[in-house]
């Protein structure tokens, strides 16, 4: 005689019921709701946050621009005129945090999103682990920091017609408790939307990690795309390097199974960069350590991408990212 149990004996036990192995992918699938449309409404409300607050900021800016010298017709010209604190006349710390500012609405709305329409925490789209790795975020921080001192010393040495030291304690003072404030905010908003929220919601749409590794990739390029250096050095030279940065970022989350090690690298990518070294076309005009008179954009891609090399062999041997298929599904 015919029975359920007869059919259910035929199910294959080892079958895995979710379409994924990668445990940071199927956070995604498996916590709050995940309808796309929800997806389009987070999206929607942190590109509502990060546009409220530049509205918001544009007007002391405008202000002080205006007051500066600078007319309308140049600012229209060039809007990125408005970020250059010579231009406008504002203390570079003081323009760093207005410029911040816009992360902090951004992630506050993208919380509120993710809090109240998709029911999630900010955790799920951070690891696929029960809790935040910090020891994992704190060891990539102070690599990549000790990779970029490193470079900038050793740059100095070599080529001291090429970078000054123009240090001012005070000036850095100030610099420092900015940058330290609001620059770990800004590169987690970065890697949560796009090393956590995009990549787990995509990986639902595609059902494996090499598409979302590779379209937000390409989003991370093109988000950068109006930084000054691209403007200055072209696209065509610099999109590479923004590109690479973040496949770099979502391969080392994809293989880690979370991006702590992404936001650590981040963070102290912008951190010490901002402290260390300026340049005259650096997105983040401060008052730091270095300034730079050359840039050379091709040369620097690949001196990144010996220290990306250094930085990915460190960490694939220390946290054993040998697992390759956690990327392919």
């Amino acid at each position: 005689m015919y029975s359920m149990e007869d059919n259910l004996i035929t199910e294959p036990k080892n079958v895995n019921p979710f379409p994924f192995s990668n445990l940071f992918l199927l956070k995604g699938y498996v916590t709050g709701k995940n309808d796309f449309w929800r997806y389009l409404l987070g999206i929607v409300a942190a590109f509502l946050g990060y546009l409220s607050f530049q509205l918001i900021m544009m007007i002391p800016l405008l202000t002080a621009a205006l007051n500066n010298g600078v007319s309308m017709g140049e600012i229209t010209k060039n809007p990125n005129l408005l970020f250059n604190p010579e231009v406008v006349g504002l203390n570079k710390s003081l323009l760093l945090a207005l410029m911040m500012g816009m992360f902090v609405f951004t992630l506050l709305f993208l919380w509120l999103a993710i809090r109240f329409i998709q029911q999630k925490t900010l955790t799920s789209i951070i690891t696929g682990f029960e809790k935040i790795r910090w020891s994992r975020y704190f060891f990539s921080f102070s690599l990549w920091g000790t990779l970029i001192t490193i470079l900038t010393v050793s740059t100095y040495l070599i080529s001291p017609q090429d970078i000054e030291i123009r240090f001012n304690a005070s000036q850095f003072f100030i610099l420092l408790i900015v940058a330290v404030i609001f620059i770990p905010i800004q590169t987690a908003t970065e890697e949560l939307i796009f090393r956590g929220y995009l990549m787990q919601g995509l990986a639902l749409l595609f059902k494996n990690g090499i598409m979302p590794l590779i379209i937000t990739s390409i989003l991370f390029g093109l988000m950068h795309a109006s930084n000054p250096e691209a403007k200055a050095h072209g696209l065509m030279i610099m999109m590479p390097y923004y590109i690479f940065f973040g496949a770099f970022l979502a391969t080392l989350t994809l293989l880690d199974q979370g991006s702590e090690l992404a936001l650590g690298i981040h963070c102290a990518n912008n951190l010490f960069s901002s402290l260390l070294v300026c340049s005259k076309n650096s997105v983040l005009q401060t008052d730091s350590i270095f300034y730079t008179t050359v840039e050379n954009p091709g040369s620097e891609f690949l001196v990144w991408v010996i220290l990306a090399s250094i930085c990915f062999f460190i960490l694939y041997k220390k946290y054993k990212l040998s697992n390759w298929k956690l990327i392919i599904r």
